[in-house]
């Protein structure tokens, strides 16, 4: 019985080529170069970013405006958290990034870092993050036995 060598694959073969590696998740980029971040890191918004914020609050609050019912109580427009008390991530990649030490403190608006005069340190007084305060426990309902009774 002769047997045939095909010399070329059928359209029936199965694809012999090796699939094409998945690609890389896709992060925030690094804010120096533009590869993907490794790291990240808080600082204080600048003022232009604050400013940003405030547009887009005070544009989301005319927009509740115009959806509301007018024979409902006009909506209430929510405070704004100050810009002391807001934080924009920072990214970098990894040759581009600060200390472990300085990436766990809260940095100024205008801290220059990723910038490679200062790496792998930053030019600002950065500021600790705020202690989480202990969670204690409410008391118990009335209703609730204490020592398992």
């Amino acid at each position: 019985m002769d047997t045939l060598t095909p010399t070329e694959p059928t359209p029936t073969d199965p694809d012999t080529t090796p699939a094409p590696p998945a690609p890389a998740p896709a992060g925030p980029p690094c804010g120096l170069c533009g590869d993907s971040a490794l790291v990240h890191w808080m600082r204080r918004p600048t003022d232009e970013e604050y400013a940003h914020y405030k547009a887009l609050e005070q544009d989301r609050y005319n927009q509740t405006l115009l959806l509301a019912d007018p024979h409902l109580p006009k909506p209430v427009q929510t405070p704004l958290i100050p810009a002391a008390e807001m934080t924009v991530a920072v990214y970098a990649c990894g040759p581009h990034a600060i200390t472990l030490e300085d990436a766990a403190l809260i940095h100024s608006s205008a801290c220059t870092a990723p910038n490679e005069t200062d790496l792998p340190g930053h030019d600002c007084v950065a500021e600790r993050l705020p202690a989480e305060p202990p969670e204690e426990p409410g008391p118990l309902p009335a209703h609730w036995t204490s020592g398992g009774q």
